[in-house]
């Protein structure tokens, strides 16, 4: 008997009839003897719709009363989903994330996970109870609701896996698995089998909608098992059938076989690239532009440092497209201090990347990548590496363009 956690997302979740398909897999996996936690997101719209009506109320809403509100979605989930399996024999029992306790610090709206406490549910599922636990939510020291952000259910679901030293943690969403790129881009995108936490981390941190990266991170770190798959199939399909489906996030050592090269495409049209003109170049002017930047909680992404040219440079970073007209407010408070020229900005950039464990023992994969770039006609605005992926900047009306060129010369449409 082995514990397995399910976690489904909002377009499982997104109807009466869908969380009755939910309750009928669930309840497949129960009978066939293993322990089952499931950890559902909210109904599709449902956190948008609350947020909204927040919104209506409070221009910038109070982050504590946000999370007060946006919490309630997940526990209709929970609510629903016991009785569909009360509803049909099973012993089902759902929890809120504080009533676990999910103990969590005390970031509003992007709180981080520090614990779980397991008796009450290892006590439940000793007495054969499906126990449901809500996602995206828990409890700071002071007994605050907290909210883990956007796609939050996910972090919650390896967590709890992690916890509670589950076999399995399987994450069933409205696509089949992970692609080597987003099939609306490129018809030609194949299903991966296996991808590793680097290479699934590296995605989702790029624009890979499927997992949230702080969910990776999580399972990468607590080494679980993770496999993406599809809620959309019948949920009476054979258990060894769907065990085996979708898509396993495992760890590179455990992978028998050399890796490909390239894994896969990401790709993210949410970013903005800000330009600081004419700058000296002396030690702190850096620290003297991000730190301001980081003060307002603006995440930087890449950073570029030009050559010093009788003493001045230039200093370029982008941000997401979302925060780039309040960067652009804080850098012009803090234009002068920093003896800059002028700032320059644009909005309508793209990045575009290839990520491959595989890279680790291959040459050529940047010069290989910059060559098909330059064939299609495409200028290269910024580049960023690590050991496992190449990200380039471009303009945004290049990016499906340089998306598909590079799945083809990379071969990733063959087996």
């Amino acid at each position: 008997m082995a514990l397995i956690v399910h976690k489904y997302g909002g377009t499982s979740m997104g109807s009466t009839d869908r969380i009755k398909n939910v309750a009928t897999r669930v309840a497949k996996w129960h009978d066939a003897g293993h322990q089952i936690i499931v950890v559902p997101s909210a109904m599709s719209g449902e956190t948008n719709r609350l947020i909204g009506l927040a919104k209506q109320i409070m221009e910038q809403p109070d982050p504590r009363e946000l999370d007060m509100i946006a919490s309630t979605g997940e526990q209709v989930s929970v609510g629903l989903l016991s009785m569909a399996l009360l509803a049909i024999g099973k012993k089902a029992v759902s929890y809120a994330g504080w009533q676990v306790p999910i103990k969590t610090d005390s970031a509003y709206t992007k709180a981080r996970i520090e614990s779980i406490d397991d008796q009450r549910v290892k006590a439940d599922l000793a007495e054969g109870k499906i126990v449901i636990i809500t996602g995206f939510q828990g409890i700071d020291a002071d007994g605050n609701l907290t909210t883990l952000g956007r796609g939050g259910s996910d972090t919650s679901a390896v967590a709890i896996a992690a916890a509670m030293k589950a076999e399995e943690c399987l994450i069933y969403t409205d696509v089949d698995g992970v692609y080597t790129t987003d099939p609306r881009v490129v018809s030609e995108a194949r299903r991966l089998k296996t991808i590793t936490f680097e290479e699934m981390l590296e995605l989702a941190s790029l624009g890979s909608k499927v997992l949230q990266s702080r969910s990776v991170e999580f399972a990468g770190n607590y080494r679980v098992p993770t496999r993406v798959l599809s809620s959309l199939t019948d949920p009476l399909m054979p258990l060894e059938e769907e065990a085996n489906s979708g898509t396993l996030i495992s760890f590179e050592e455990d992978t028998h076989m050399e890796q490909a090269v390239i894994s896969g495409i990401a790709f993210n049209r949410d970013e903005a690239k800000i330009t600081v003109l004419g700058v000296p170049d002396k030690p702190g002017v850096a620290y003297h532009i991000l730190g301001p930047i980081a003060d307002a909680n603006i995440e930087v992404d890449m950073i570029i440092q030009n050559q010093s040219v009788e003493g001045k440079t230039d200093f370029t970073f982008t941000v997401s497209r979302g925060e780039y007209v309040k960067a652009m407010g804080v850098l012009e408070a803090v234009k002068e201090e920093v003896s800059a020229i002028t700032l320059v900005g644009d909005a309508k950039v793209s990045k575009v990347s290839v990520v491959g464990v595989g890279m680790r023992s291959h040459v050529g994969v940047a010069s290989q990548m910059f060559r098909t770039l330059s064939e299609e006609g495409i200028n290269i605005l910024m580049i960023s590496t690590s050991e496992i992926k190449i990200s380039v900047l471009i303009d945004e009306k290049y990016m499906e363009l340089a998306v598909r060129a590079l799945h083809k010369a990379f071969d990733l449409e063959k087996a």
